[in-house]
Order: structure tokens, then C-alpha cells, then sequence
């Protein structure tokens, strides 16, 4: 009987996948140029899939592309990092509250945080990481809202494997992950989007002082987590106000 052979990974993919576990690992670091011929050399390929690589990676914020500097790692600075984290505080609290009114299954994030517990190095437990991250806001009904945070999630990564570097704090960052998922599965879905507010805020403020982040980003909770029920719910609007907007004067 023939067997029917293993497909084999694509080289682009495999170089893309390569490339930025040594950006992750902090192996490449920011600023460092990319050179295709030295990558085509370590990897064993051509030039075309480490060309086609860098191209992704440069489409997701890992690497950057200059005419006259050619590619180098995205350097992070703390204007970098608020950018980032301005983007998830505006969009991943409400995400995750989303998802879990929606009652949407939380397996994927249990197991992401169960292999960032257990990962032995620094690209295994940032995977770890941005797979627990995606894991609660991919469920929440809004495909935009899931790709929008996906287009961050490498740079995210990035900021985080530098702060890492700099202070090594997962151990913290893990127990506030295990208290969002706590929340999240007793269907608090305001309780864990606070926290999971306050675990992106705090991060961002303590790896990079000087970000500088939004007031009312950092130190907010998301409004709806906020507001009391009535405030959100719609008012009664008066008779009169009623009779004027029929009216056309309004």
C-alpha cells in the first residue's frame, strides 16, 4: 500500500515563523538590520521566501522596510508602546465583555494559559500569551473587532518581549490573566473587562513610564463596565419634547 506523503511546510512559512520567534526571543534585536542573503544563508533557501516573509512581517509591525535603511526590527520605544495599548484598551475590554454575554466557549483560553504556565522560554510563553489574549476576544460576534486586534497582536508581542527583557514580570502578568479568566467563566463580563483593562494599563505603565498613556484610557474602566444600569438604559423623554419631535421641530 503507498503511503500518502507528508505535505511539506512552506519555506515562506517556515522563515516567517523562524524570523520572528528570534525577534520574540529577543535573539533579533530592535534596530537590528535584516539582511535577505545572511537569512537565506542560515535558513538554507533562496532569497524569495525571506523577501516574502519580511514582507508579512513588515504588514504586521514586527519589521520595518526603509529605502535607504533596508530591513530592520521595529525599534520600541514608549510612544511605540502607547499606540499599541491605546488601540487594545480601546477595543479588547469591550471585546471580551462581548464575548462573554454571548456565552461563547473559554477552552481555547483556559489551554493558552495553561501552556504559558508550562512554556521554558520567552517565544513559547509570548505565543502562550497572545493566544489567551485572542482567545477572549475572537468570540465576541464582531469579526472587525477580532481582525482589528489581530493587526496589534504581533506588535503587542514585541513590546512585551522587550519589557520582559528589561524586568522580567510574566509571573504577575499570569496570575492577572488567571483572575480575568476567572471572571470571564463566572460570567461576570463587566468584572473581567475591568480587569482586563487594568492588566493592560498597569502593564504599559510600569514597562514604559514614559508612555505617557490617555488619562481617561489609563485610569478609566471601560464606560459601560461604569455606568449604573438606568444611566445606560434609554430615558423616558417628556411628552411635550415628544409632540415637538413629531413636529418637525426638534
Amino acid at each position: 500500500m503507498t503511503s500518502v506523503p507528508t505535505p511539506i511546510p512552506s519555506r515562506t512559512q517556515y522563515v516567517l515563523e523562524e524570523i520572528k520567534r528570534r525577534i520574540l526571543t529577543g535573539r533579533l534585536t530592535p534596530g537590528q538590520a535584516l539582511v535577505e542573503t545572511d537569512l537565506a544563508a542560515q535558513f538554507g533557501v533562496s532569497k524569495t521566501p525571506v523577501r516574502e516573509a519580511l514582507k508579512t512581517l513588515a504588514g504586521t509591525g514586527l519589521v520595518v522596510m526603509s529605502q535607504y535603511k533596508g530591513v530592520t526590527v521595529r525599534m520600541v520605544d514608549a510612544d511605540m508602546a502607547r499606540e499599541v495599548q491605546d488601540v487594545r484598551l480601546l477595543l479588547e475590554p469591550e471585546a471580551l465583555r462581548r464575548t462573554v454575554r454571548r456565552g461563547a466557549s473559554l477552552d481555547a483560553a483556559r489551554d493558552a494559559l495553561a501552556r504559558a504556565d508550562e512554556a521554558t522560554d520567552t517565544a513559547e510563553r509570548s505565543l502562550s500569551n497572545r493566544e489567551f489574549h485572542r482567545a477572549l476576544y475572537m468570540p465576541c460576534g464582531n469579526p472587525l473587532l477580532g481582525r482589528m486586534l489581530d493587526e496589534v497582536r504581533d506588535q503587542a508581542a514585541l513590546v512585551s518581549a522587550v519589557a520582559w527583557a528589561a524586568d522580567p514580570s510574566w509571573e504577575r502578568e499570569a496570575s492577572e490573566h488567571r483572575e480575568i479568566l476567572r471572571l470571564a467563566l463566572a460570567k461576570d463580563a463587566d468584572g473581567a473587562a475591568r480587569a482586563l483593562h487594568a492588566h493592560i494599563a498597569s502593564f504599559v505603565r510600569r514597562a514604559f513610564p514614559g508612555a505617557g498613556l490617555d488619562a481617561d484610557l489609563e485610569t478609566q474602566a471601560p464606560r459601560a463596565a461604569q455606568e449604573p444600569r438606568a444611566a445606560q438604559e434609554p430615558r423616558e423623554v417628556p411628552e411635550a419634547q415628544n409632540q415637538k419631535s413629531e413636529d418637525g421641530q426638534a
